[in-house]
């Protein structure tokens, strides 16, 4: 019968190199997660998803299911951590992103007190693309809630309670700043008007539908209980045969929703915040196509990451 050959752990701190704790006898199949747990038992206010655990001060944070005896370490293994600051979970912060531009487009769009001139308190828009954008802002972001609660999986368990600070502010912000001059009493309908505004609520029901099969996709990629990792591919849904040529077409039908929405209400702050939008969203997918790329030799290379054929 073969021993088992326990290690000892030395956890210190990332910026001052001062020991915080020692763990003797670690099992060897124990996780970077194990590991946490038992680092919390001696720091109960550094719970799992405040701690980022590495090898080196410089390397990437080690993640929870990497196993302890994989490591390049030997049976005494010196970890550095740092403090990520107060979490969230990311199903409240998909929550917060969504519900705030859902509650501050309605105030624009029912005119309250204080917003406009006194004399268009609570009055409605004489045009009907006021209210058709406000429907489709609002149905928006009620799918985004639903998929929240009902579909999404996050890869991540947490965010840093600054970062959601940042992330609500920018979401918030641009709503209120795009709804101010969707409903102003000012407002100037589409220049090519019914045509324009009809053409683009088509393209932008198309995809939020196409956005919408995508994340059932990406949802159903991994069955209960699956360990297989594999890389999304086409359905019978023809909304999701975009994945032929792009890696992340839930990105795609996103900024195509926007600009739709865009030419929809003609108004230049959605536009601006469609651009930043889509500059972001391309930063995700190029990474998300390189991450493909590099696990899956079989991966088609046809496909680009969120624009076909060219980005």
């Amino acid at each position: 019968m073969s021993r088992t050959t326990f290690f000892e752990v030395r956890i210190l701190d990332a910026k001052t190199k001062q020991q915080l704790c020692f763990l003797d006898k670690v099992e060897p199949y124990s996780t970077i997660g194990d590991i946490k747990s038992l680092f919390h038992k001696s720091y109960p206010h550094w719970y799992p998803a405040r701690q980022a655990l590495k090898l080196d001060p410089k390397d990437k944070s080690l993640r929870d299911d990497e196993i302890l005896q994989n490591l390049p370490v030997g049976t005494t293994a010196t970890m550095f951590f740092r403090d990520l600051g107060p979490q969230l979970s990311w199903t409240m912060v998909f929550l917060a992103q969504c519900i705030g531009p859902l509650l501050t487009y309605l105030l624009f769009y029912f005119r309250v007190p204080y917003i406009y001139s006194h004399r268009y308190t609570f009055t409605s828009s004489p045009h009907p693309v006021v209210r058709l954008a406000c429907a489709c802002h609002t149905f928006h972001y009620m799918k985004r809630l639903i998929e929240t609660i009902f579909v999404h999986r996050f890869s991540h368990g947490t965010m840093p309670l600054r970062t959601i600070v940042r992330n609500c502010a920018y979401y918030w912000g641009f709503s209120a700043w795009l709804a101010y001059y969707i409903n102003h009493p000012l407002y100037t309908p589409p220049s090519y008007g019914e045509l324009q505004v009809n053409y683009a609520l088509f393209i932008f029901v198309m995809c939020e539908l196409g956005n919408f099969s995508i994340h059932l996709t990406l949802n159903n990629l991994r069955g209960e209980g699956s360990r297989i990792r594999r890389f999304p591919a086409p359905t019978i849904n023809p909304f999701t045969w975009l994945f032929f040529l792009v890696s992340c077409p839930n990105y795609t039908y996103e900024v195509g929703a926007w600009v739709s929405f865009s030419i929809m209400t003609q108004c230049l702050p959605v536009a601006l915040y469609t651009l930043l939008g889509f500059i972001q969203m391309a930063i995700w997918a190029r990474g998300k196509h390189r991450a493909y790329s590099r696990e899956f030799k079989d991966y088609p290379s046809l496909r680009m990451a969120i624009i076909p054929l060219i980005l």
